[in-house]
């Protein structure tokens, strides 16, 4: 158990603590340099680049610059460079339109290291003076464009502003990517609620016009359809006598039939109306004379 435990500190001590030492060590003589991917290290020494290492893996620092190696991380400095490519995001940028409208534009646009020793020695602030040029280089070109094209031609804008940065951003070792038009919007606020209220309007006056067209489909297709049925109504009106007529020609035939009939209609008329009805007993004179002295003059008697 003693020797078991005796080896583990040993490869504990081996592995943790003497092999990062002595790879720390070995670095310093310059012996090797791992090199990332999408990285760049420079070496300087004196002032002066003595190597650049862009490759990713591990290099030999004495093949590249000889003995300098053992006194370059000692007396000299390395440079680690981050060569992938960044973004940055412009917001609203002032510009005029040619109708003089105040606008906003926000540009995107890619940017990476191109050069690694004019990006660390030609400019103290690459990526500012950058920022700083697309910003110049958009408000230069794009102002006095009409608003329709300012709007519309996105496109056409970013390879303008793509165009005019570029040759001076390489210079500094930082080249310019692609380049995007991302929004165009107004700055004035007063113009935002104009533009507002017309909207507004416009919707309220094609809503309007919708309800009204739709109000008098409506009361076109009502209106047919209650001529068409009030066609019908007096085409039926207008058959009705024809075809009574011709059902009490049938009946006048035969006069059994049609007196009982029109005693029938008389008797329901008689039922259906409001008048009051005294029933009598036939040949008795003075009932009827005291009933009719009691009752209203309008009220009907009938003597059974």
């Amino acid at each position: 158990m003693t020797d078991f435990t005796l080896a583990a500190l040993v490869v504990f001590f081996g592995l943790f603590i003497a092999l990062p030492v002595l790879l720390s060590v070995v670095r310093l003589l310059g012996l090797y340099a791992i090199v990332q991917e999408k990285q760049c290290r420079v070496y300087v020494l004196f002032g002066k680049v003595v190597a650049i290492l862009d490759e990713p893996g591990i290099h030999c620092l004495w093949f590249k610059m000889g003995l300098k190696a053992l006194i370059v991380n000692w007396l000299g400095r390395c440079y680690v460079l981050d060569m992938r490519l960044d973004q940055e995001y412009l917001r609203s940028q002032p510009v005029n339109s040619e109708e003089g409208a105040p606008m906003g534009i926000g540009i995107w646009y890619e940017m990476f290291i191109s050069d690694p020793v004019s990006y660390l020695f030609k400019n103290a602030d690459p990526r500012g003076s950058l920022a700083a040029n697309v910003g110049n280089a958009t408000v230069r070109c794009l102002s006095n464009m009409k608003l329709a094209n300012m709007m519309e031609n996105r496109h056409a804008m970013s390879q303008t502003v793509r165009s005019e940065v570029s040759p001076k951003s390489h210079e500094w070792g930082y080249r310019l990517g692609s380049v995007y038009i991302r929004k165009v919007h107004f700055r004035d606020v007063g113009m935002i609620r104009q533009i507002e209220e017309k909207v507004v309007n416009r919707l309220r006056q094609v809503t309007s016009a919708i309800r009204q067209d739709g109000a008098n489909q409506v009361g076109i297709i009502t209106n047919t359809a209650e001529r068409q049925a009030a066609v019908e109504f007096a085409k039926a009106a207008a058959m009705r006598p024809q075809i009574v007529g011709a059902a009490l020609e049938g009946i006048s035939r035969d006069r059994e039939i049609a007196g009982s009939m029109f005693e029938i209609l008389e008797l329901q008329n008689l039922l259906e109306g409001k008048a009051e009805i005294v029933l009598l007993p036939k040949d008795n004179r003075m009932l009827a004379e005291l009933a009719a002295s009691q009752t209203d003059p309008q009220v009907p008697s009938v003597e059974s």
